[in-house]
């Protein structure tokens, strides 16, 4: 399955449904909780205008976010729909994340995840990133979500 950027006209709510759908397992498991509880189909529209939005698939099966930084581009928002999870899409979306990087001459690719979900950690960690700090939501006096960084 080959990824493609996701322009205007394009279906936001079936991206947000897929977000939602699997994002709802951090419900509980988290604090704070996700910003997805404020995110709507206009905000995901609006990324694809200030960045990239990307899917595998129509209806997307998998998603991600990306928005240049000086220095790396971020990815956010990484889905995969859990019945289609330990196929490579997430890896595919990450390889797509490194040459859309390469092509705006940005030297690495940064994310946060919470620090609750360790299977994520695990999974950026076999996709070759590495931790690099650990930032706490404003209100708390400890981390809560952990930096992960991949150098091109």
């Amino acid at each position: 399955m080959t990824p493609h950027q996701a322009l205007d006209p394009y279906d936001w709510d079936a991206i947000h449904a897929l977000l939602t759908q699997e994002f709802a397992g951090m419900e509980g498991r988290i604090d704070p909780p996700s910003s997805l509880r404020d995110l709507t189909a206009s905000d995901i529209a609006a990324q694809s205008r200030r960045g990239e939005v990307w899917v595998i698939g129509t209806p997307p099966l998998a998603c991600v976010f990306l928005s240049p930084k000086p220095d790396a581009l971020y990815l956010g928002k990484l889905a995969v729909a859990s019945a289609l999870r330990g196929q490579g899409l997430a890896r595919h979306l990450v390889d797509l994340a490194q040459t859309r990087a390469r092509a705006m001459g940005l030297p690495r690719l940064e994310l946060q995840t919470r620090v609750e979900l360790l299977e994520n950690h695990a999974t950026f960690r076999a996709l070759g990133f590495v931790e690099t700090g650990r930032t706490a939501h404003p209100g708390y006096s400890k981390p809560t979500s952990i930096t992960f960084a991949k150098v091109l």
